[in-house]
């Protein structure tokens, strides 16, 4: 046998044997799954724009022999013919909730932007595809995709607020996540008792430096995204209101698990509410 041939045989055990393993994980310990599919309308500031947006979680794939779930963003937003769009894919070892590879693509009238990383959490480092390389404060780093999906399984409650050194880029830390309340919302999907989310994030190329990011999330076991809120200082507010949804198949677990995936550890850091307000 070939090298090449038993290479593809490991890969196919791989994927046979653990798989159901990753899937069976994610559909009974997080609030999504492979199958889920969040559709948005999307409104920004600047000129009035309007356009489309979905989330979705695919998978199982192998990413270095490891399996993965696929999380994926796509929007595009516009006015008339001037459109941009903005792609992005995560995926992550749903054993550990971390982040193995990230790409995002951003196209607009003027311009192209691509990122590519692999992120290596037992070694603590990340290689970027135009050379780039730095090290993780986490064993279990995350990126701006899936760190919307971290922030599902958080059990959030009054006077709820942490501190994470997650993402896998150092210069990005910390984030500050705190509960900012309840309310109820109604959108084309339905009407939902929502739980108000509000995550501080330090991120130069889109923010300026701090950026603000709020989030409804449904409240209940599956924490849908109702709607997601984020102010930067040359394109303004854009909301992203959900429209449609496609649960996975499978029930979540209850969420008094997450505290299982959230506790605070040497990257999370309770902080009060009082004093993140004041930072």
């Amino acid at each position: 046998m070939t090298r090449a041939c038993w290479n593809r045989l490991v890969a196919i055990v791989a994927v046979l044997g653990v798989a159901p393993l990753a899937v069976a994980r994610a559909q009974e310990c997080f609030p999504f799954g492979p199958g889920e599919r969040l559709s948005y309308a999307v409104r920004a500031a600047t000129l009035g724009a309007k356009g489309k947006a979905t989330m979705s979680v695919a998978g199982p794939e192998l990413v270095r022999g490891r399996v993965a779930l696929v999380l994926r963003s796509e929007a595009s937003v516009g006015v008339l013919s001037l459109r941009g769009t903005d792609r992005s894919a995560s995926w992550i070892d749903p054993m550990r909730f971390a982040s193995l590879r990230f790409v995002q693509v951003e196209l607009n009238v003027l311009s192209r932007a691509s990122d590519s990383v692999e992120i290596m959490p037992e070694e603590q480092k990340w290689f970027r595809s135009n050379g780039r390389t730095g090290d993780t404060m986490s064993d279990t780093p995350l990126d701006v995709l899936s760190f919307i999906y971290f922030l599902r399984t958080l059990p959030f409650d009054r006077d709820t607020a942490w501190s994470f050194d997650r993402h896998f880029d150092a210069a990005r830390n910390p984030a500050l996540v705190r509960f900012a309340g309840r309310d109820t919302v109604t959108t084309p999907a339905g009407r939902f008792p929502v739980i108000s989310v509000e995550m501080r994030v330090n991120d130069k190329e889109h923010y300026g430096g701090d950026g603000v990011i709020h989030l409804l999330l449904s409240d209940d076991a599956r924490r849908t995204p109702v709607r997601i809120q984020s102010v930067m200082p040359t394109a303004g507010t854009t909301v992203f209101t959900l429209t449609a949804q496609a649960n996975s198949t499978g029930g979540p677990c209850p969420l008094v698990a997450a505290p299982l995936i959230a506790t605070p550890e040497r990257n999370s850091r309770p902080e009060s509410l009082k004093e993140e307000h004041n930072r």
